[in-house]
């Protein structure tokens, strides 16, 4: 059995909570009312934490295109990419990762430095298209080794478990090897307005013209999201006694404590002020490696104890 660590709350369950929270305590409030960070920072319940070299294999369960892995490789390699244009302050993927390898130096632990080491592909889909969570647990583990964390990605004709109903993805821990994992679909077929915003109209609240995926494909760009929260969140309280806040079975994390907020203004409904290619129009906030440009979640920032985004 694994231990299980959510994702970003869907963002049409989001707006009804809020909804919700408007309706019973503040009357008049309306949705121009800025995006409210906790009122408390996330605390470190003294766990492990996934510090130093921390080696990654991806599981790709079912068909993706070579550009889409593309997509998600290139994320991945720009979290350790500090460019010189750093230093001239551009939004980066890297300098968006720094906020998370700040909470690695305040519990006194080596910052972390990700490493790709292995790529599976299961076109074929071995298990088959409906996979239970245990069974998610079991390519992850089949696929890692100890002390090593796998991302598990399924693709768009793949059902999962709790997917578009309750989750966008999460992430888990095998209590033999130490090893850890994450799990994110392709929601471009499933439930785009839940898990590929603000790429696709959402399929509650309002219904503002969805942005442009900055590299072309909703259903990628949209797991790119996804695991770009669950990376901050499987880095930060791996086994459930690191950095969160709240009940340890749903915490909130570094990620998830700050769901909706991409730019500076956001409200939900809103992603907040973001940079636009001027060619492409499509909306994003960070650069990568090889000219990519992503889309990427507001960050709870120890130091500052509120969420923060890039830009």
């Amino acid at each position: 059995m694994g231990s299980f660590q959510y994702s970003r709350i869907p963002y049409p369950l989001l707006v009804l909570v809020f909804l919700s929270f408007i309706h019973f305590t503040c009357g008049t409030r309306n949705l121009l009312s800025l995006y409210q960070p906790p009122p408390m920072g996330l605390t470190y319940h003294n766990g492990a934490l996934l510090e130093g070299e921390l080696k990654l294999s991806i599981l790709w369960y079912g068909k993706f295109s070579p550009a889409q892995k593309s997509i998600i490789v290139d994320f991945l390699d720009s979290l350790n990419s500090a460019k010189r244009r750093e230093l001239l302050k551009t939004p980066t993927v890297s300098k968006w990762w720094q906020t998370i390898q700040t909470y690695l130096t305040k519990a006194g632990k080596k910052e972390t430095r990700l490493v790709l080491s292995d790529q599976f592909t299961d076109e074929n889909c071995s298990i088959g298209k409906n996979l239970k969570k245990s069974q998610i647990s079991e390519l992850a583990h089949s696929n890692s080794k100890k002390g090593e964390l796998t991302l598990v990605l399924t693709a768009q004709d793949v059902v999962v478990e709790g997917f578009c109903m309750s989750n966008c993805g999460y992430h888990g821990s095998g209590q033999g090897k130490k090893s850890v994992f994450i799990w994110v679909g392709n929601s471009v077929t499933q439930c785009p307005g839940q898990c590929a915003w603000p790429f696709h109209q959402p399929i509650y609240g309002p219904q503002d013209k969805p942005l442009g995926a900055p590299n072309g494909d909703v259903g990628a760009d949209g797991m790119v999201v996804n695991i770009a929260s669950l990376m901050a969140g499987v880095v930060t309280n791996p086994y459930r006694n690191g950095y969160y806040q709240g009940p340890a079975e749903a915490p909130l994390e570094a990620a998830s404590a700050c769901a909706g907020l991409y730019g500076r203004g956001a409200y939900p409904g809103y992603a907040g002020e973001l940079l636009v290619d001027s060619i492409s129009g499509a909306s994003y906030n960070a650069h990568g490696t090889n000219g990519r440009k992503y889309l990427l979640p507001g960050l709870f920032d120890p130091n500052k104890s509120a969420c923060t985004t890039i830009v």
